[in-house]
């Protein structure tokens, strides 16, 4: 018997989700994550809850926040969940706290999965090789969609790709930034009066392969990180 790649959806999903497991969030907590690591950052630590996010490490001068509600950024911190933000600053050797409205309460939930992946387009042909690699009987695909309680088109045609890739089926990679930017998950991107998801989030987090590692759920100590792991 081959590989089952089975998919859900929201928190509920991520509770049930079984085997190696990919928490998906296109636009934007995952793609922002592997920017934060292209830009240098030596630890992100997913955070669920608004107040935890704002005291862990509270007095250490190397660590840096990340976080949104309704796709704004949180008073009082440093990012919102924006890659246009992150391409910006200087982040080497940072550790980031990110906390956000769908993405990371996926990750902190799926306490039954062997091992949790982060999903993004950015870095899903990565992702799908590292599970390849780890010949798994289950890879469960969670979609966290927009606000983790409504299906998005962005987080439907990551796990669509990541299952093509898994199982050797066709995929027509051209057609998703076209696919994506017609559809209403997009629509933020290009409305002025939405200046906290700007347009160039929307290219950054379209660039479908553009990086060639994984980020892993780890834990030590009780403190939960993603890791990097290059492919």
């Amino acid at each position: 018997m081959g590989m089952q790649v089975v998919k859900y959806d929201f928190v509920e999903g991520a509770q049930k989700a079984r085997g190696m497991t990919v928490i998906i969030d296109v636009f934007r907590a995952f793609s922002v994550a592997c920017y934060c690591y292209q830009k240098g950052v030596s630890q992100i630590y997913p955070v669920a809850d608004v107040e935890e996010a704002r005291l862990r490490f509270r007095s250490e001068s190397d660590v840096l926040r990340i976080g949104e509600r309704h796709g704004k950024k949180l008073e009082g911190f440093d990012f919102g969940n924006s890659p246009t933000e992150i391409l910006r600053s200087t982040l080497e050797k940072k550790r980031i706290i990110q906390t956000t409205h769908a993405g990371t309460q996926g990750l902190l939930n799926a306490s039954g999965a062997q091992q949790v992946l982060t999903g993004a387009l950015v870095n899903a042909r990565a992702t799908a090789n590292y599970l390849k690699s780890q010949s798994p009987d289950l890879v469960s695909l969670v979609r966290m969609g927009w606000e983790a309680n409504t299906s998005s088109e962005e987080d439907d045609i990551c796990a669509e790709y990541l299952e093509s890739l898994l199982l050797d089926k066709p995929f027509d990679v051209s057609a998703i930034k076209p696919t994506l930017r017609a559809a209403p998950c997009a629509n933020r991107f290009f409305d002025s009066e939405q200046p906290w998801s700007p347009e160039s989030d929307f290219d950054l987090c379209t660039e479908v392969d553009r990086f060639n590692f994984v980020l892993r759920l780890g834990k030590e100590d009780e403190l939960i990180f993603l890791e990097k792991v290059s492919i």
